[in-house]
């Protein structure tokens, strides 16, 4: 019908203007000769009816089947052509579930910059990236964007999980102030600009003999971030991060610059000293450090019964502890770190398997999985590798490329953790190094992680909620067949006296556990990572809704995601006043950020000053 109507019209077009374009007269003068077609426009569509009309004259009738076979004709090439193309340039099989996205890869305007976290979980495309080179300058840029109302959020180096420190509006990074400004040798301190990463600042004052008192996992974060997030460690008997600032010079719109202590504007130091940037730009930073050891880090492994029995004296003995659980498993690797003693001897304590001997039973694992995955799609690339580089990858990448295979499925994922239990097992024993160096954890490659802490009694009389809160995750996971990975990561600190810590109290001997779920996102497929992602948020909202009140668990401020509802972020904002001082929060950031400049969408939702919502 449709091809008869594109006829119907292409006739009756000619028709009606053969008049009007001399160039056609001769060629339809056959046609418009007879009176058949004059007084019915429709009489060649009545080819494709199904009662034929009476005869036309003989002249009539040739030009008609002359003009029909040139229309079928037409088709039958465009039919022709089509098929061709199809089967000439196939779509491939594994692409057939992705959508057309018009202008995806047009080539970006030279201004606009995107920034993407560290995990690959958020992205922002901006105009504004500033990076000053000196404190004038970040000064004159704060001041500038404060008359102009224009967004300059700080970001560091992107590691949050969550991107908290993004912003479309704009940003400002300080990954050029990186200086060492002052060292104090004896009474331990080191003043910095903020910028400056962890493991350059490690490097620097090393040389003085001191160094961090507590590290997190990762090295590369920038000084300031990781103050303004109140990132932590591990140790029953160490505070969060942010415990080691002493004085801070924060940049702001509303007052200009800024020095602040626990002994000049008190108040304002313990709120902004985890304000996660919404105070002002953090330019330097006073830290208090502790002399330079050597650790001796002793790893075994364990069960949740046997851990019970001696968890308090695992907190009180060891300067450093954590315990990593592994899903479908009753493993519990329990990781110490202490100073070398004098009785220390590396020729006493030597390893029961090689590093190849441990990662064996991984290797063979991934071998097997070839196998299994080796006619489907999702294995294509770990099919095509050359298999003589198994050898030479480390744990953390063989369980990306196992889990790649196939992330979500919970009999796959089982098995790599009874891989990564034995993996384990046969790398119990002892290592000695520079704290720098043995604190630091292989977190492994991209990835959604929510982390809680909630507290844990004292030190003198844990409340055992910590390993209740494990098993009833452990028994959930079970229950609800989730396909998580492990390691599920239990660290301890002390309490901080940072009012937006989540580990704040104003009692000395409070102790606060942290714990981490996970999931991977080993593939760059854009339909699997959103898989991926949407079981993640399954697993993650069925431990808030189940758990997070009931042990009083509050999310890391880099690892919280808002969400979207706006039932849900009613009850988030509720929560979190409920835990920190939100008003006396508010009241300083509208008094030294009053444009709210250093604003985000993030903080918006959680803290919101009114109905307007920052990007």
């Amino acid at each position: 019908m449709f091809r008869s109507l594109k006829l119907k019209r292409s006739i009756q077009s000619s028709i009606t203007n053969h008049h009007q374009n001399p160039r056609f007269s001769q060629t339809l003068k056959p046609l418009i000769s007879s009176p058949t077609p004059q007084s019915n426009p429709f009489f060649f569509l009545r080819q494709f009816s199904s009662s034929p009309p009476a005869p036309p004259p003989l002249s009539d009738a040739s030009s008609t089947s002359s003009e029909l076979r040139k229309y079928l004709g037409y088709s039958a090439l465009f039919l022709g052509c089509a098929i061709g193309t199809y089967y000439s340039f196939p779509f491939p099989e594994n692409a057939k579930h992705k959508k057309a996205q018009l202008f995806r890869y047009a080539p970006l305007p030279d201004d606009l910059h995107t920034v993407v976290n560290w995990s690959g979980t958020h992205e922002v495309q901006t105009r504004v990236f500033l990076q000053p080179e000196s404190l004038e300058e970040l000064e004159t840029i704060v001041k500038d964007a404060n008359e102009k109302k224009q967004k300059i959020r700080p970001v560091g180096s992107g590691l949050s999980p969550n991107g908290i420190g993004l912003a479309r509006g704009g940003m400002v990074n300080l990954a050029l102030l990186d200086k060492v400004l002052e060292v104090d040798k004896e009474k331990k301190t080191v003043r910095v600009e903020a910028g400056i990463r962890v493991q350059q600042l490690v490097d620097v004052i090393k040389d003085y003999g001191i160094t961090l008192q507590n590290f997190a996992s990762i090295r590369e974060q920038q000084v300031g971030g990781i103050v303004q997030v109140g990132a932590h460690g591990t140790g029953a008997k160490l505070p969060p991060i942010d415990e080691q600032v002493i004085s801070m010079k924060l940049v702001t719109p509303g007052k200009g610059t800024i020095v602040i202590s626990k002994d000049k504007d008190p108040e304002l130091f313990y709120l902004a000293r985890c304000g996660l940037g919404a105070f002002g730009v953090v330019a330097e930073v006073t830290l208090q450090c502790v002399e330079r050891q050597e650790l001796v880090e002793h790893t075994f492994v364990s069960n949740l019964a046997e851990i019970k029995k001696k968890h308090k004296k695992l907190l009180n003995d060891n300067k450093h502890v954590k315990y990593l659980y592994i899903p479908y498993t009753d493993t519990v690797v329990v990781v110490t770190c202490n100073p070398v003693s004098k009785w220390w001897s590396p020729t006493k304590f030597k390893p029961k398997y090689s590093l190849d001997e441990a990662l064996q039973p991984i290797r063979d694992l991934y071998h097997a999985s070839i196998e299994t995955y080796r006619g489907q799609s999702v294995a294509t690339s770990s099919t095509a590798e050359n298999e003589s580089k198994v050898s030479d990858l480390t744990f953390t990448e063989l369980r990306d490329k196992l889990l790649a295979m196939d992330p979500l499925n919970k009999d796959h994922v089982k098995k790599i953790n009874e891989a990564e239990a034995e993996f384990w097992k046969r790398s119990e024993g002892y290592r000695v190094g520079w704290s720098d160096e043995i604190l630091g954890f292989d977190c492994g490659g991209q990835q959604w992680v929510s982390e809680t802490c909630f507290p844990a009694g004292t030190l003198s009389k844990p409340n055992m909620k910590d390993l209740k809160f494990i098993e009833d995750v452990m028994e959930l996971i079970e229950k609800e067949e989730i396909p998580a990975p492990a390691p599920i990561e239990q660290r301890w600190t002390a309490c901080s006296k940072s009012l937006m810590s989540p580990a704040s109290s104003s009692s000395n001997d409070d102790i606060f556990s942290w714990v981490g779920i996970i999931m991977y996102l080993p593939t760059t497929d854009a339909r699997e990572r959103k898989q991926i992602t949407e079981e993640f948020f399954h697993y993650r909202h069925l431990t808030q809704a189940r758990f997070w009140d009931q042990y009083s668990a509050y999310e890391h401020w880099a690892k919280i995601e808002v969400p979207k509802d706006k039932d849900e972020v009613a009850a988030l904002q509720a929560r979190l006043r409920k835990r920190f001082p939100v008003d006396a929060f508010n009241k300083a950031r509208s008094e030294l950020d009053p444009n709210r400049i250093l604003s985000n969408a993030m903080l918006e939702k959680m803290f919101p000053l009114d109905g307007n919502v920052s990007t």
